[in-house]
């Protein structure tokens, strides 16, 4: 590049929104320097004045919406902004999603360089780019004109992107998050092979060059006429790309390689990651007496940090598509595939594909015959089958994957006056508000999309496992901090403490062994050791909820964090705030009699925002759940502070962490997620500050905490005092 300061640059969508609320969109031509990203009408020549900048510093954010749908075309739009400024920002987007890709990879390590200097104490006067990704391609992503320069309107606009659902009676901002096929046994073993885990699936046949697994878990609150899930893995000869534009799509390129389609269209997009579709299957099973089925069924989709995509699928009711005159109305129970990349082989690309289904086919009769529904599911399941005979039937590898067109729903009621009126509304009102979708696809316990880049290593963990010396080392890292024992029976929470297995509405502390963390010799060979002994003590937890959001729910008289003062202990609360027409709080009190001066804690509780930030981490675990909740949560550790918005409040004796949730459309799914199904959940998470530095490591757990069965009915209204104290806020 001419300009040594021009990190990327080509020609990108300008994605807006007028005033009357119509979006629109505009060929420009961005370009990304060390410290600011513009765009342009034209290739900048000379000394041309940008029609739009954004600083680029350590506050900004890239925000992937999605897909957006553009006269039968679909873009994947991105949005990047300031923290400090969320008003200001520059929307753009791709007819290309690996384009797109791209763009926000070149960004974030900009943003990340900055905050990395911001952290140090660095001046940007010696900043210099480094990609953390190899394009395989010149910096200009082109440098000619496109065919869609032209100014065009958009059918319809929508919120940014919602990586998990909202909660409440707001409509879903989430994406889907399989992240990975993993239980916490499978996750700790640390196999390069996710197909399926022992626990939990076996193999009951092979067919068509598939593996077929079935689920061994029993669920006693389904129908009999609920089939257990079962999954079909197969191996394709194409890019994960190109096999998610063909999973995605609901027009008749479909009927070539999934033969239990025959017709399916748009209902509802919901934002950029969910979309609600109607589907009529294709089902050969006596056809003359049995009647066909069709599915209403949310659907969301994301792509993980290795490059690998996820598409989840359940059923729900939606008031534009009601019952169809001469089908039965299956149900979806859990669904989707997960397109993971594998090592290419002769030169060309190989895709592991696993498609799962758990569905009752309804009917009086036949839906509770065992040869019929097995006949169906496999039917449906063999499209793994028809993907990979797609592919090996054509070399064109040329051509960029376009996103798929999806068509808009056209019968939508049993009634034709209703179907009119109904498809009518649809048309002018597509963005109408979704009421609250409890279904369980979705994704991440908090997000694998900002979830720390080196966590998805492989290779050096299969020598993982601690040697004496690493284990010594993280006994005696923190030994002063662990001394004398704190009498826990001060303390109490609204929330029940219950170790017993069986124990629901309760929780109880969390193993730290059942998570692993970077090994002293990380920097070296990316090892991790379960993480073992947690530097704090979790004393109490309180379960509240409120017609706003609770913040600084430290301040409250006789809660933990203020009993811990008093006795001259420091605490660190989390506040994991949940958004939704009633908002919840899940306070989790973590007590130490002192920190270590000049530990890795003491900096954190001590540093400014940026830095916690950078260093505060998640790792969720989902020990007891159902199979799709479990890969929708994974256990890939989360970067909070690049996920969500975290406000943190520093009192005399204490740290509050306030994890506004409502505030990253990622965390939103993953809400959406689990409060459909929180009383039959068992979820863990702990808290940790990431260790970057040989002299930080090994990682050490603030602690850990383990919640059963929650129960919405039993969080309590708290007693908050005003707040007179916002100059605590750092």
């Amino acid at each position: 590049m001419s300009n040594p300061k021009v990190v990327y640059e080509g020609w990108m969508v300008r994605y807006g929104r007028r005033k009357i609320g119509r979006s629109f969109i505009h060929m420009r031509y961005f370009v990304l320097e060390s410290r600011l990203l513009a765009y342009y009408k034209k290739k900048p020549q000379d000394n041309v004045v940008p029609i739009k900048t954004l600083l680029i510093d350590g506050n900004c954010r890239v925000e992937d919406r999605g897909l957006k749908t553009h006269h039968g075309h679909m873009v994947y739009v991105l949005s990047v902004y300031n923290k400090k400024e969320k008003y200001h920002r520059i929307t753009m987007a791709a007819f290309n999603i690996q384009e797109a890709l791209i763009w926000k990879e070149k960004i974030e390590s900009v943003i990340d360089q900055h905050q990395e200097s911001q952290a140090n104490g660095n001046k940007y006067h010696s900043f210099e780019y480094k990609s953390g990704m190899d394009s395989g391609r010149n910096a200009s992503s082109s440098d000619h004109e496109s065919q869609f320069s032209a100014a065009e309107d958009e059918d319809d606009a929508r919120p940014n992107l919602a990586r998990r659902t909202t909660i409440g009676n707001g409509p879903p901002e989430a994406v889907l998050d399989w992240t990975k096929e993993l239980d916490s046994d499978l996750a700790n073993q640390n196999s390069s092979s996710q197909a399926f885990s022992r626990k939990y699936w076996r193999l009951l046949q092979c067919q068509n060059g598939l593996r077929i697994f079935e689920e061994l878990l029993e669920v006693d609150f389904l129908p009999k006429s609920c089939t257990r899930a079962m999954k079909a893995v197969g191996v394709v000869e194409a890019s994960c790309e190109e096999i998610f534009e063909l999973v995605m799509s609901m027009d008749a390129t479909r009927c070539e390689w999934d033969c239990s389609f025959q017709y399916g269209s748009l209902v509802e997009e919901v934002d950029g990651h969910t979309a609600i579709l109607y589907h009529r299957l294709q089902l050969d099973w006596f056809p003359t007496f049995v009647w066909p089925r069709d599915l209403c069924y949310v659907r969301y989709w994301r792509r993980n940090d290795d490059g690998s995509y996820v598409v989840l699928f359940r059923s729900r009711e939606h008031e534009n598509c009601g019952p169809q005159p001469g089908y039965v109305r299956a149900h979806i129970e859990s669904g989707g595939f997960n397109i993971s990349p594998l090592k290419p082989h002769n030169g060309r690309p190989r895709t592991q594909v696993q498609h799962l289904m758990q569905i009752d086919l309804k009917g009086w009769g036949v839906g509770y015959i065992s040869s019929f529904q097995q006949h169906c599911l496999l039917q449906i399941l063999n499209s793994v089958a028809g993907l990979r005979e797609y592919f090996s039937q054509t070399d064109e590898r040329t051509a960029a994957p376009r996103i798929p067109v999806m068509v808009n729903m056209t019968s939508v009621s049993g009634s034709s006056k209703r179907s009119q009126k109904l498809q009518s509304a649809s048309v002018h009102h597509r963005t109408s508000s979704l009421d609250q979708i409890h279904a369980e696809n979705r994704n991440a316990v908090l997000m694998d999309e900002y979830s720390d880049e080196d966590e998805d290593f492989q290779g050096a963990d299969q020598e993982a496992l601690p040697s004496a010396i690493e284990v010594e080392d993280k006994r005696t890292a923190y030994e002063e901090e662990n001394k004398d024992q704190i009498d826990l029976s001060i303390f109490s929470g609204n929330l029940r403490r219950d170790a017993h297995d069986k124990a629901r509405d309760c929780w109880t502390l969390s193993d730290g062994n059942n998570f692993r963390v970077r090994s002293k010799r990380f920097c070296y060979d990316k090892s991790k050791i379960p993480a073992g002994k947690h530097l704090m003590d979790l004393v109490a937890v309180d379960w509240f909820k409120d017609t706003k959001r609770m913040d600084h729910v430290a301040r409250r008289r006789g809660c933990a964090a203020q009993v811990a003062s008093d006795r001259g202990h420091f605490s660190i609360v989390f506040n994991l705030q949940v958004p939704g027409s009633t908002h919840y709080s899940m306070v989790f009190y973590f007590v130490a009699k002192e920190l270590v001066p000049g530990s890795l804690l003491q900096r954190f509780v001590d540093g400014d925002d940026e830095f916690r930030n950078s260093r505060l981490k998640l790792i969720p675990s989902v020990p007891k759940g159902s199979w799709i909740v479990r890969q929708s949560v994974g256990s890939t550790p989360c970067l909070l502070g690049k996920a969500v918005d975290c406000n943190y409040i520093r009192g005399p004796k204490y740290l509050e962490i306030d994890v506004d949730i409502g505030s990253s459309t990622v965390a939103n799914g993953v809400l959406g997620l689990v409060i459909g199904v929180i009383t039959t959940l068992v979820v863990d998470m702990a808290f940790l500050v990431q260790a970057n530095t040989t002299d930080e490591l090994p990682e050490r757990l603030i602690g850990a905490v383990r919640v059963s069965h929650i129960e919405l009915s039993s969080a309590i209204v708290p007693v908050l005092e005003s707040d007179p104290s916002d100059s605590l806020k750092t």
